[in-house]
């Protein structure tokens, strides 16, 4: 039976350069970057050589990075830590009716500890405005915390725009940037941002490691408190081989090489959109076309099931998803597609998510797209 996946923004498959450096530092460089001997300092050299790779690759300081488990801690870090520590100096924080589990289950538990959560609503293409940002602001108004770019339909949020908008105001900004890492090219000078999580395992690095950005002369949140590692922001041995294989994911993907990708994957969308064309089914993109990523393209198909469809496709051999992969085993609507279409209420139990990735040929997403076809034409509609 025929396998493609087609769930990239689930998780990503390793890249082989990336498995060949990781069995390099477990095989070789196996000290504790924190021991002072020849081990030691040969570990330490390995990770901080990682650090001024991924510094460089978004245009950072060394210092600013901080390697931990992934997008979920760096949410988390950034979001919870920073209200906590600056509670003096206002408890307000603006946010989307869109982010992340990560980000939105944090600010549920800042809710539950005092603090006043704005939520902007997003238009039917999944973005907000700068003007609801503006007009949300307050003086006592300490974090806005927006995703990059949807995990669910692709939308990319103004995030430069807003960086700009809170330049001159006490506000700390937060970006959740794991879903757009591999596709949009990231300076964190340009975007104006305090914060940004990053996830190895999105990028075709590994699983339990990723990073969070943290500008110069923006309060240091500190979770895990312990050792003094990571300048004591970050407790616990580091994940040396998970570090060093995130590094060179990111080494990997360089601007050109996302340009290369972002070409690609509009050219698979295309293939999708004109077999459903050409065989007249009935179709609505999810999102918006003029500003989206390009690894994600979320279709809803009217009258039809998605976790029916999603089934009978997997049966099939294709991998695709109705939406983030944080909710598996969850056939709750997607909340995403809720607050998009409002006035469709069965739009978000109707639509699917296909992500492409590493790996993926034309010739797998042709062979998809017909099978695709058949399969929503064997509905009795």
């Amino acid at each position: 039976m025929v396998a493609i996946y087609l769930d990239h923004a689930a998780t990503t498959p390793m890249h082989e350069d990336v498995i060949k450096e990781m069995t390099r530092i477990m095989s070789d460089v196996y000290g504790n970057p924190s021991s002072i001997h020849q081990f030691g300092r040969k570990a330490d050299f390995e990770l901080e050589n990682a650090r001024e790779n991924i510094a460089k690759a978004i245009n950072a300081n060394p210092t600013e990075i901080i390697f931990n488990s992934g997008g979920t801690e760096g949410d988390n870090t950034a979001l919870i830590q920073t209200a906590i520590d600056r509670k003096e100096n206002g408890q307000h924080i603006i946010t989307t009716n869109i982010e992340h589990s990560a980000v939105s289950h944090s600010l549920e538990y800042l809710a539950d500890l005092g603090f006043e959560i704005t939520y902007l609503p997003v238009n039917e293409n999944g973005s907000i405005s700068v003007e609801q940002v503006e007009a949300a602001l307050r003086d006592d108004t300490i974090l806005v915390t927006t995703m990059y770019g949807n995990n669910e339909v692709g939308t990319i949020l103004p995030i430069k725009e807003i960086g700009e908008l809170l330049k001159d105001h006490q506000a700390l900004f937060h970006t959740d940037a794991v879903q757009a890492f591999g596709t949009e090219k990231i300076d964190v000078k340009e975007l104006n941002v305090d914060y940004l999580s990053i996830s190895g395992h999105k990028i075709n690095g590994p699983k339990g490691v990723g990073f969070l950005y943290i500008k110069k002369g923006a309060p240091v949140p500190v979770m895990l408190h312990g050792g003094e590692q990571e300048e004591k922001k970050r407790a616990g041995t580091e994940n040396l081989s998970g570090i060093v294989g995130l590094s060179k994911a990111i080494e990997i993907l360089t601007d050109e090489q996302k340009q290369a990708n972002r070409k690609k994957y509009e050219g698979f969308k295309e293939i999708i959109f004109s077999t459903l064309d050409k065989n007249q089914i009935d179709y609505e993109f999810n999102g918006d076309k003029n500003n989206h990523l390009a690894h994600i393209l979320n279709i809803w198909f009217k009258g039809i099931p998605s976790n029916i469809l999603l089934s009978k496709l997997d049966l099939l051999g294709f991998a695709i998803s109705t939406g983030s992969a944080c909710s598996a085993g969850n056939v709750a609507p997607s909340p995403v597609i809720q607050m998009m279409k409002k006035e469709h209420p069965n739009a978000a139990v109707e639509s699917i998510r296909i992500s492409f990735g590493y790996g993926l040929k034309e010739s797998d997403i042709e062979l998809f797209s017909e099978k695709l076809v058949e399969t929503i034409k064997s509905f009795d509609l």
